[in-house]
C-alpha cells in the first residue's frame, strides 16, 4: 500500500556509494528543485513533458550548467529534475499522487486505482534517479553544486540572506536541541510542504521562515 510507503528511498535514508578512493554519501541537503517543481505543478492541471519543466526552471534561474561537455550537461540537468520529480513524489505520498513520466508529469489530487502498481514498477528508475552515486561526479562536486542551487532559490522565494539563529530556527521546526539530522530533515519536508504557497493552505510568510530555518539546520 502507498500509505505504508515501504518502498522509501529518499536523502534521509542512510546510504552510501564507493569510489576509487572515497566513499560518496548523500548529502544533508534537499535537492533545491523540490519546491520550484511543486510551484510549477500545481500552476495547472495539465500534464508537463520533462524537458519543458527543465526550460521553465531554466528561465527563473534555477537550472545552471552542470558539465563543460553537452551530453554530460544534459544528463545531469535531466538527473537533477528526475532526482527532486521523485522526492516530491514520495513526499506528497499518501495525500495526493506525482505521476512520473518523461511525456506526462502530473500531480493527483486522488490517488489513482492503480498507483501502487505504478509505484512499483517505477521502482528500479525511481532508485537509479535518487542514488547521487549514478550522477557521476565527486561529493565535493554534488555539494557544491546544491549549495549554488540554495543560492539561487534563496533570491527565487526572497528568503532573507542573515542566517536565523540555531534556537530560534530549532522553535520554527517545533524541535528541541536533542533533535537529530534525521528528525530536522523530516520536519523540514513535512512544514515546507504544509506552507508551501502553492497549496490550498500554504501560507508565503511561513514558508520562508521555515526556509529560513531550514538554512540554519542544514549546516
Amino acid at each position: 500500500m502507498l500509505v505504508n510507503k515501504t518502498l522509501h528511498h529518499a536523502y534521509g535514508t542512510e546510504q552510501a556509494s564507493t569510489t576509487d578512493n572515497n566513499e560518496l554519501k548523500v548529502p544533508k541537503s534537499d535537492n533545491p528543485l523540490i519546491w520550484p517543481v511543486l510551484s510549477l505543478l500545481q500552476s495547472t492541471n495539465q500534464s508537463w513533458k520533462v524537458h519543458h519543466l527543465a526550460s521553465e526552471l531554466q528561465a527563473k534561474g534555477l537550472m545552471y550548467n552542470l558539465d563543460p561537455l553537452p551530453e554530460k550537461d544534459l544528463f545531469k540537468r535531466n538527473f537533477l529534475l528526475m532526482n527532486a520529480l521523485y522526492e516530491l513524489q514520495d513526499i506528497l505520498i499518501p495525500k495526493q499522487w506525482l505521476q512520473v513520466k518523461a511525456m506526462e508529469i502530473q500531480i493527483f489530487r486522488i490517488i489513482p486505482a492503480n498507483a501502487d502498481v505504478q509505484h512499483i514498477c517505477d521502482g528500479a528508475l525511481r532508485d537509479y534517479y535518487l542514488d547521487w552515486a549514478n550522477y557521476d561526479a565527486s561529493v565535493n562536486v554534488i555539494q557544491e553544486m546544491l549549495e549554488s542551487f540554495w543560492s539561487s532559490y534563496q533570491e527565487y522565494i526572497g528568503v532573507n540572506t542573515q542566517l536565523m539563529h540555531q534556537g530560534h530556527a530549532l522553535t520554527v521546526f517545533e524541535l528541541d536541541d536533542t533533535a537529530t539530522d534525521k528528525d530536522i530533515r523530516k520536519q523540514w519536508r513535512k512544514l515546507a510542504l504544509k506552507w508551501h504557497p502553492d497549496r490550498e493552505q500554504g501560507n508565503a510568510e511561513r514558508f520562508r521562515e521555515v526556509c529560513e530555518a531550514w538554512q540554519t539546520l542544514r549546516n
